[in-house]
């Protein structure tokens, strides 16, 4: 069982208090810590939280219809509509009607979107590399097996749904 060391919220109320709930209460306490560390490298970027997921979204997924960015995005269209808009304004994303259904327009990173997120995506790895900084190898291979074991994980429950 995870141990709350007082850096970690407690386990909300309703909740089993067995080893599976507790590791996830430390899981999603921990990943919103560092999302939030990392993102404080994004003003370099300046694009705001909406506009750089959807980038990211593009640049590793590839081109997508609007109507399944949004889905990915779990944003109205209206509000996907914007979010690109505001992005091909910036040069980042282009709209291209679908080669095999014209009613169909697909958004595509444009090179200098890749290469914005590209610099964005490594100046949130400094971050988090310089959180470690004097670990011990082993705890740094600890984590680093425990983030290809979260990985995977979700790779399997995502090829699920």
């Amino acid at each position: 069982m995870v141990k709350n060391s007082g850096q970690l919220p407690p386990l909300p109320r309703g909740l089993p208090a067995d080893a599976r709930h507790q590791t996830a209460n430390a899981l999603h306490s921990v990943a919103l810590r560092l999302l939030r560390r990392a993102r404080s490298a994004d003003v370099r970027m300046d694009l705001d939280g909406p506009r750089a997921s959807a980038l990211s979204v593009l640049v590793f997924s590839g081109p997508l219809p609007i109507g399944r960015l949004a889905a990915v995005e779990q944003v109205s269209a209206p509000a996907i509509t914007k979010t690109v808009s505001a992005l091909e304004a910036d040069g980042l994303v282009d709209r291209v009607r679908s080669d095999t259904d014209r009613r169909v327009v697909v958004v595509l990173a444009t090179p200098k979107g890749r290469a914005l997120l590209e610099r964005g995506r490594a100046a949130r790895v400094r971050v988090i590399a310089a959180l470690l900084d004097d670990l011990a190898e082993r705890d740094r291979q600890t984590l680093d097996r425990a983030a290809q074991i979260v990985a995977a994980r979700l790779r399997r429950h995502e090829v699920r749904r």
